[in-house]
């Protein structure tokens, strides 16, 4: 194996692959199996879901066009359900910025348009599981935020009003950093930086959409509220 393998990848670390061409699949699998992972692959939309109804992978590369569906739809799925701090990666034939924004603005971890180097997808890989062994630090909410936030789980939950927030671990980690000083304006490479870390493959952009994803999640329990504050030019704060 590889010596320079993620902490944590052991050998037969498990992960999804669905990608209905068999060419592309197995490709990848051959590749990621040379780095000590085990990849089971699933074909059809409908084979995934089944797939993970029975268990939790360490990651999942999901496909965006499949012959029933949209990989798409399962990333809207897990980020709402029990599996939402899962790590993904998207894999798309398309490259345009609005469908890479899609699949960010959904909740995927990374994006690779096809065609794309095995080696960058290992990378990728690499990079999602590293940054996932590395959970945002735990901040407790300031006296002004304490009724409206309130941490759970070591700083793993997060509750918004007393109700539970279905976040995506992007999603917390923002929320986090602003919490830890709800006042300062935190520059959108400073959120970066803390969440994505210094070897993400993002941009400011991808800061943006997460911060919207964060903001209607938000708004979809306190209707009234929006508590992140937008400052043209220089960033985010909380109220």
């Amino acid at each position: 194996m590889n010596p320079d393998v993620v902490p944590g990848a052991r050998p037969g670390t498990q992960l999804l692959l669905l990608e209905d061409d068999p060419a592309i699949a197995q490709t990848v699998q051959f590749a990621l199996q040379r780095e000590g992972f085990h990849v089971e692959i699933c074909g059809w939309l409908h084979e995934a879901r089944a797939r993970l109804s029975a268990g939790a992978p360490a990651a999942a590369i999901l496909d965006v066009g499949l012959p029933d569906g949209s990989g798409l739809d399962l990333c809207r799925e897990l980020r709402a359900g029990p599996l939402a701090h899962l790590p993904i990666l998207m894999l798309s034939a398309r490259s345009e910025e609005m469908d890479k924004v899609l699949g960010l603005e959904l909740g995927a971890d990374d994006y690779l348009a096809k065609p794309f180097s095995p080696r960058e997808l290992v990378a990728r890989v690499r990079a999602l599981l590293r940054r996932a062994a590395t959970p945002p630090p735990a901040a407790a909410a300031p006296a002004g935020l304490a009724q409206a936030f309130v941490l759970e789980g070591e700083g793993s939950r997060l509750r918004f009003h007393g109700e539970l927030l279905q976040l995506t671990r992007r999603e917390l980690g923002l929320l986090l950093k602003l919490l830890e000083a709800p006042q300062r304006i935190h520059s959108r490479e400073l959120l970066l930086d803390a969440v994505w870390g210094q070897d993400a493959d993002s941009s400011d952009r991808t800061v943006d959409t997460h911060i919207k994803t964060l903001r209607a999640k938000l708004r979809a329990l306190r209707p009234e509220l929006d508590p992140i504050r937008t400052h043209r030019g220089l960033g985010y704060s909380l109220e």
